[in-house]
């Protein structure tokens, strides 16, 4: 059981990975430095950047998840 969590903590953190970075830079950081800033903003985000925005607040939240769960077998074996 602690291998299955211990598995999908892995592919849970891979996609975490993956999704901040397809998020578009906001400005102010080190976007600017790599000519991220020099993309004008077309005020809002849009559909794909919201959806992004609430798939990686999901996978984040499985990601807690798979961490707790495992931290609560690891103790419970003692």
């Amino acid at each position: 059981m602690v291998m299955g969590f211990s598995i999908a903590l892995i592919v849970f953190s891979l996609l975490l990975m993956l999704l901040v970075l397809m998020h578009k830079g906001k400005g102010g950081g080190l976007s600017d430095m790599f000519g991220g800033g020099m993309q004008s903003s077309v005020g809002g985000s849009s559909v794909a950047e919201r959806n992004l925005d609430r798939i990686t607040v999901v996978i984040g939240v499985l990601w807690l998840a798979c961490i707790i769960v495992l931290a609560l077998l690891m103790k419970l074996d003692g």
